[in-house]
This record gives structure tokens, sequence and C-alpha cells, in this order.
């Protein structure tokens, strides 16, 4: 037998706590309602993390063109906002996404992306051309600056790749077997410290001499005259010039580079002399030819 259980009768109507309950879910709508107004949010962030979340899922959208692409040639041209391919007139013209997430976007033009792929031989006959340009302007401007001397036939001005030479001549400046500057040769190198002042880089001074042995108590060989020629010339522009003398550098060179073969006293003569070799902010020139390979009886 089931036993019966007496409940007593319920009210009419909702319970009381039903009505408190409401209100407090109502309130807590209304303060998430307001927490949610006065939150900010960063709109580049966002994108950041819808971008993230759709390379994530792997989302990949075509466009498709309504009307005909417009340009010059179809195989150089493509419709495409992103970086532009290599297309061949079998290919499919498409949209091509970019990542737009990134830090540094790449703007890679076709100019640069060739100047990319050009070898280093390319690169380095590109550097030298510059560098000869460079050297024949300034040589140029050299041969205006010593004008004077060079209407005298004491100086020579020269280009040769990436440095200009300033070719002192024996007649005027040294007496025969001497290495004392003369006075009157003086103002000249005083003209020639203020054009090397002006310029930046390095100075070789470089002393030659004839094929005729030398041997004195002063100079024991050619040697010792070609380098006692050229220390003369880089004291005077130490002392009287205010050149660098970090900037420049003293080299002796015998009679093993001659301009002209010595075969005559004419020639003898042009061979004994001083070259100033100013170099384009190296210490070595990029070829290490000298200007008597130039000659054709040089072997």
């Amino acid at each position: 037998m089931s036993e019966e259980c007496d409940c007593p009768p319920c009210e009419d109507g909702l319970p009381p706590w039903l009505a408190t309950f409401a209100d407090l879910m109502s309130l807590l709508m209304c303060f998430f309602v307001l927490l949610l107004s006065f939150a900010e949010m960063d709109v580049l962030k966002y994108k950041q993390v819808a971008g993230a979340l759709k390379l994530a899922f792997g989302v990949q959208r075509d466009v498709k063109a309504i009307e005909i692409p417009k340009g010059t040639s179809v195989i150089a041209q493509q419709y495409s906002p992103g970086k532009p391919t290599e297309v061949t007139p079998l290919e499919i013209m498409r949209e091509k996404a970019t990542d737009d997430t990134k830090v540094n976007l790449d703007f890679t033009d076709s100019t640069t992306k060739n100047a990319e792929n050009i070898s280093a031989e390319e690169a380095e006959a590109v550097a030298r051309h510059q560098a000869q340009q460079d050297a024949k302007e300034e040589a140029e401007e050299l041969q205006k600056e010593l004008a004077s001397a060079i209407a005298d036939g004491l100086l020579e001005v020269e280009a040769f790749n990436d440095r200009v030479l300033i070719r002192i001549r024996e007649r005027g400046s040294f007496a025969s077997g001497q290495a004392k500057l003369k006075k009157e040769f003086l103002p000249i190198l005083k003209l020639i410290s203020e054009v090397l002042n002006q310029r930046d880089g390095h100075f070789i001074i470089a002393g030659h001499t004839d094929d005729i042995p030398i041997q004195t108590k002063q100079f024991r060989s050619n040697w010792d005259l070609s380098a006692a020629r050229a220390a003369s010339v880089v004291h005077y522009f130490i002392k009287q010039g205010d050149v660098d003398p970090e900037r420049m550098e003293i080299r002796a060179l015998s009679d093993n580079e001659p301009l002209v073969p010595n075969d005559s006293w004419e020639n003898r003569a042009q061979n004994r002399r001083v070259e100033i070799s100013v170099l384009h902010g190296n210490r070595l020139p990029n070829d290490l030819e000298s200007p008597s390979e130039n000659v054709d009886f040089v072997q």
C-alpha cells in the first residue's frame, strides 16, 4: 500500500523570492553593459588578431574581375594589388593576398628586384665606372686650380681609375742629383697643399728617378734619391702646408716605373719626377697599376 502524504495547499501566484532574484539579474546585466560601454577597443590589435585567425584557418578569397584588366601589355603587367610576379599568358590573373599584419611591409619594386639580381662582376664594373667618372671630374677641377703651374710645364694632372695624379717635374723643383727643393718652386707647393687640404682621402707621394745610377756621400743609390725627394715634399706639406701627416705616405720607386724609355736626356728628364696620388677615401687604390703600365715599351 502506498502511503499518501498530506501537502499543504499552494498559494496562488509566484513565490516571493522570485522578484528579488529577477531584480538581481537585471542589476547584473546593467552592470556588465556599463562595463562594456566604458571599455576601449584597440582597432589595430583587433585587426592583427583577426588577420592571425584568418591565416590560421587558411581563409583565401578569390576576387573575380568584372572588367578586363587595363594595361599596356597583358604579359608585362598583371591585375594584382599585391607584389607583382612574373607571369605568362597561360597563368591565371588572380589577386595575391599580402600579410598586412607585418611590422615592415615589403614594398620592393621591380627596379630594386633587378638591382638585387646584379652579379658581383656587374656591380664591380659599375663601381669602377663611377670611380673613373669621379676621378675625371676631380682631375678637371685640379687642372683649373693649378692652371698656372701646368701652363709653365711644372705640373701635370691625370686621372687613373679611382685616383687623381699630380706629377711634379724635376725642372724647377729639384736640382740634378739633389733632394732639396728650390726656393722658386715653394709657392707652387704651397698652392698644391691648399688644394689637398680641400679634399678628403689619402695621399701617396712617390719619388722617381732615371736609370743613371748615383752613388754619393748623401745618396747611396737611386732609391735614396727618390725617397729623399718624396720626403722633402712631405716635410714641406706638413710644416708649411698644414697637411695632416696621417693622410700621407711616402714611396720610393727609383727607376722602376719610367714614363718613357730612358734612351735620351729629354726622356730621362721626364722620368725624374715626384707623383702625388690623391685617393678617394681609401688608403690603397682599387687597382695597383702604375701610370707607366700605359706605355707600350714597358715589358
